[in-house]
């Protein structure tokens, strides 16, 4: 892997935390304007309204009432209504036949993939698929569908074409926490989660009711030792917890693995780990009443068993991660698997 490329990964965190403050900034500038302009009229030419329209039918209705921008949403949304009635229409039209759509379909897929991609460059690239057009053509497409010329394009690396580049050996780590009934009364205990993003595996790293320093780098030891569950990994995602400044340290100091710093208030960029802890909650934790740390280890221990083994995963194709070699079998009498005293089922044949 080539240096620049880490470097570009390493400030992913940062750029989308730079585009947070700016859509905070350009919202209360909105505000701001929409105070000043009062009752005003703003006039607009077809080419600012297609392009209004093209953004606001991406970001659809309920993000541009959360806006407040100076158009309502129902307006905007007339527009690209209007917009795809015009491009649509049958009217038989005088002069040079519209460009297929096929090739149009191609055009917009070239531009969406590669933001740095000017008309020039997506013009070679349709030339050698076999599709022939000018670029004046392909600068056409790209503006009546709203996409900005290529300097004007967000061109840095997508979140998306960063978890694909690195998919084999990106994990990621997070904390839930768990109430259990101890001696000392009720307790809070913290349960630390590694995922394998590709292929969904997960391990416990730990738990505790201190995730102090101390317990956290002997957690992060463990994690990257030989036969470690991150020995593999180049890649971790983690959020901006304080809890986790230990491990970050940790990773820098000791590992090669380069930590990946979520935007704050960003779940949705941590989704896989994120879907098991919900899991997790809803099929164990938030079902069963704890009695004491181990009773909460012998649960996740089982969950854990089970979500590898048997339970169907619907990012897999709802295949499972850790299949046995009867899976599939149509030969044997349909059995029944109960863990945690039948909160969890697994359907099998028996084979015997």
């Amino acid at each position: 892997m080539q240096p620049w490329h880490l470097l570009v990964y390493a400030l992913t965190s940062w750029v989308n935390r730079e585009q947070q403050l700016a859509i905070e900034y350009l919202k209360t500038e909105n505000s701001i304007l929409c105070n000043k302009l009062g009752k005003k009229r703003v006039l607009l030419n077809d080419n600012e309204r297609r392009r209004l329209a093209v953004k606001g039918k991406q970001l659809g209705r309920k993000l541009l009432s959360e806006l407040g921008a100076i158009f309502t949403p129902d307006t905007i949304l007339r527009w690209h209504r209007e917009l795809i009635a015009r491009y649509t229409s049958k009217k038989k039209l005088v002069g040079r036949p519209c460009i297929r759509r096929e090739i149009v379909e191609q055009i917009l897929r070239f531009a969406n993939e590669n933001p740095t991609w000017g008309a020039d460059r997506i013009q070679g690239a349709l030339s050698n698929v076999g599709f022939h057009v000018t670029d004046t053509t392909v600068r056409n497409v790209l503006k009546a569908h709203g996409i900005e010329p290529a300097p004007d394009r967000p061109a840095s690396m997508s979140w998306q074409t960063f978890l694909e580049a690195h998919w084999e050996a990106i994990f990621a780590v997070d904390f839930t926490t768990v109430e259990v009934r101890t001696k000392t009364g009720l307790t809070t205990f913290y349960v630390m989660v590694v995922m394998e993003l590709q292929s969904r595996k997960v391990e416990i790293a730990g738990i505790t009711t201190n995730p102090n320093k101390q317990w956290v780098t002997q957690v992060a030891r463990n994690l990257t030792g030989d036969d470690g569950f991150l020995e593999h990994a180049s890649h971790l995602i983690l959020d901006r917890d304080t809890s986790f400044q230990p491990l970050r340290s940790f990773l820098k100091e000791q590992t090669e693995i380069e930590p990946v710093l979520l935007p704050p208030k960003s779940p949705n960029m941590n989704a896989h780990l994120e879907r098991f802890m919900r899991s997790l909650k809803s099929e164990c934790l938030n079902k069963i009443v704890f009695f004491g740390q181990h009773s909460l280890e012998l649960a996740l221990k089982e969950y854990v068993a089970h979500y590898h083994s048997e339970r169907n995963h619907q990012g897999l194709d709802n295949q499972l991660i850790d299949p046995d070699e009867d899976v599939g079998c149509v030969a044997g009498k349909v059995e029944c698997r109960e863990r945690l005293g039948g909160l969890l089922k697994y359907y099998y044949r028996d084979a015997a």
